[in-house]
């Protein structure tokens, strides 16, 4: 593939490990681009020079896997009007979640987001809440930040900031207002040169507000605040925006479900303390309920563990196995249809041959 192709995506986030993975592509004569917008039946690609159409290519929506997702770099095959995506590059990240109406099937929000942004406003702060949504962010692979906007009409900036340090655990607390700019440049900065961000959180919390003030312009539609005080959501499809100063943003449609995929790992970093903790009981299969000798308990009961807390890394523990058995048990009863499916071929060529 040109080495010009580097220099001319770099400000997309394009590097030598895309480059390295692109190399089987580039022989059979496609073009790198990235996913900016999914529209469903076509999508918003950039090639480091200009903006495109291009669908899925029909192998792509037939087989049944997944398709590209905002954030992929894809192998374009350039047509007029509209371009054809053969395939997309290994991702480096995924932030995933299961659908909620499938018993286990993936959905890929966004891919290759280096900071994912947990978006809460200051007046509606829910710990629980923003717990699954780190547990998400933590699964995707990139690094996590919680956001908390509106912080202009919070009554301690500082207290706030402090409820959340605790939830959250070693993940960094930015506190934000569109309004006075507060903590604004803190975000951008984390997303220079070219890195990629995607913002995560409910309906209402002030996502595409965010983005129009780090980008410096109205690219994102916002409703007027309802009378209840909380924002009303618009956004209705992924884009990831570029930031004038370098960087890039993923806007999401609000999740009212966040369902968590696979990867239970997640709860280690997130639950570290509770981890921490558990290591000290006397029993390495303590289920922390009544079993003698149980740190958790001990913690709880001395007051240096939220026992709400230790419910919630108990909830999305047992969701986490729940999709993962779930998961397993449908991988294999795919494997076991398509065997069958091959041997009933292999039973009609014989048929053929022998006649």
């Amino acid at each position: 593939m040109p080495l010009y192709f580097a220099s001319q995506l770099w400000s997309l986030g394009w590097d030598d490990w895309f480059q390295e993975r692109f190399v089987l592509f580039a022989h059979e004569g496609f073009a790198p681009a990235r996913v900016i917008a999914d529209f469903g039946a076509e999508y918003l690609l950039h090639d480091g020079e200009e903006s495109l159409r291009a669908a899925a290519g029909r192998h792509l929506r037939n087989d049944g896997g997944q398709l590209p997702a905002v954030g992929d770099w894809v192998a374009l095959r350039h047509r007029e009007p509209v371009g054809t995506i053969h395939g997309w590059v290994e991702r480096k990240t995924a932030f995933s979640r299961k659908v909620a109406s499938v018993e286990t099937k993936e959905q890929v929000l966004a891919a290759n987001v280096d900071v994912a942004f947990v978006v809460v406003s200051a007046q509606d702060v829910n710990v629980r809440r923003i717990e699954r949504y780190l547990s998400m962010a933590w699964q995707s692979g990139a690094m996590p930040v919680v956001v908390v906007t509106k912080a202009d009409i919070a009554a301690s900036s500082d207290d706030l900031r402090s409820e959340l340090e605790g939830a959250a655990v070693g993940t960094p607390v930015v506190v934000t207002s569109a309004i006075t700019g507060e903590g604004i440049e803190s975000l951008a900065a984390l997303l220079r040169p070219a890195r990629t961000g995607v913002l995560l959180g409910p309906s209402g919390v002030g996502k595409s507000t965010l983005i129009n003030r780090m980008a410096a312009a109205e690219l994102m539609k916002t409703r007027a605040v309802h009378r209840s005080g909380e924002g009303r959501h618009m956004t209705s499809h992924r884009e990831l925006i570029q930031l004038p100063e370098g960087g890039m943003i993923i806007d999401t449609p609000g999740l009212r479900e966040a369902q968590l995929w696979r990867g239970e790992e997640a709860l280690e970093n997130l639950f570290e303390d509770v981890e921490e903790v558990a290591r000290e009981c006397r029993f390495n299969d303590c289920e922390h309920r009544s079993e003698p000798g149980c740190a958790i308990n001990a913690a709880i009961e001395r007051g240096e563990l939220d026992a709400a807390r230790l419910e919630s890394y108990r909830k999305l523990q047992r969701e986490l196995r729940a999709v993962a058995a779930r998961s397993d048990a449908r991988m294999r009863s795919e494997d076991r249809r398509k065997w069958k499916q091959i041997s009933v071929d292999n039973k009609v060529r014989s048929r053929l041959i022998g006649k």
